[in-house]
C-alpha cells in the first residue's frame, strides 16, 4: 500500500482557447455593431461569396 493521497483537479485551460473565444466575440461584435447601427448589409460591409 502506498501513502501517496492523489487530489483531483480540474484540466488547465488553454490558454489558446481563451483567445480564440475573445476573439470570436470581438468579431460578432463588431459585425454587430457594423449591421446595426451602420446599417450596412453583404458587399457594403465587405463579405465576400465564393
Amino acid at each position: 500500500m502506498s501513502a501517496a493521497t492523489v487530489h483531483p483537479t480540474s484540466p488547465p485551460v488553454r490558454p489558446h482557447r481563451v483567445g480564440d473565444a475573445l476573439r470570436a466575440v470581438k468579431v460578432f461584435l463588431g459585425a454587430a455593431f457594423d449591421v446595426i447601427l451602420l446599417g450596412e448589409y453583404g458587399s457594403e460591409a465587405g463579405v465576400r461569396r465564393r
